[in-house]
């Protein structure tokens, strides 16, 4: 399965689609004139670190409180009936959280971070990090996450806009096995996908690639469920809704 950030819109996760409606999840941004690509930059964390973990130490604070809406379920439970491997940019760990474990995040993790200095120290969990944000300027309060090693300035291992500073060990060896298990599955694979955009089609044309030799694609999403050359279905529906009614026609009901 492959999935975009719409997925993540039915268990209450912001909708960050066209400036409009990133400004409507973190309105502070609108009054600095920042769009989402402006902020999540990497050059925040030099430049003003407050800014950049505001930003991050907020969504990071969201993603450990969502509960995975009910089709994360059903998703776990057609993993358990056949080989299931999940292709992702999302960096929430809501997929994890679902109990779903053979994931590919290509994009990184909010939950794991990496040494603003480069200075050898491995990718690192967050489990143990919490920022505080003052949420009318959406600034975070000191002191801010640190190097187990060094005591550098951390940032998240996420692959942000303009990033040439990005760890890539940990989802490299994600992709590795992700594509392991691709090419040992292509002839029969049936692929389903949700919540992915044209703007950034780094999951769209994964789940094209890999429905490829099958023609075998389920694409589900609310405003752009077009399938180019008829080589799938388009499903023009939320997530949720939409993977709990598929699971009932496969059973039956």
């Amino acid at each position: 399965m492959c999935a975009g950030a719409g997925i993540g819109v039915d268990s209450g996760l912001p909708d960050f689609r066209g400036p409009e409606g990133f400004w409507r999840a973190y309105p502070p941004y609108r009054a600095l004139g920042l769009r989402f690509a402006e902020i999540a930059d990497p050059v925040h964390f030099l430049d003003d670190p407050e800014l950049a973990w505001g930003f991050y130490g907020h969504r990071l604070g969201i993603y450990r409180a969502t509960v995975p809406h009910v089709g994360f379920e059903v998703l776990r439970a057609w993993s358990r009936q056949r080989p299931t491997r999940v292709f992702t940019s999302n960096v929430d760990g809501q997929f994890q959280r679902a109990g779903l474990t053979d994931v590919a995040e290509c994009d990184g993790s909010i939950h794991h971070l990496q040494c603003t200095l480069d200075c050898g120290q491995p990718v690192w969990p967050a489990d143990r990090v919490a920022v505080t944000v003052d949420e009318t300027t959406m600034r975070a309060v000191s002191p801010l996450p640190r190097c187990p090693s060094c005591a550098g300035l951390a940032r998240p291992n996420i692959l942000m806009f303009g990033d040439v500073e990005w760890d890539p060990a940990r989802s490299g060896l994600q992709m590795a096995a992700h594509r392991a298990w691709l090419r040992e599955h292509r002839s029969d694979l049936a692929v389903v996908e949700i919540g992915a955009g044209n703007e950034i089609p780094t999951v769209r044309r994964e789940a094209e690639l890999a429905s490829a030799s099958t023609g075998a694609l389920v694409r589900i999403n609310p405003r752009e469920p077009d399938v180019r050359h008829g080589r799938g279905v388009g499903l023009a529906a939320p997530a949720a809704a939409t993977l709990t009614a598929l699971d009932e026609r496969l059973r039956g009901r």
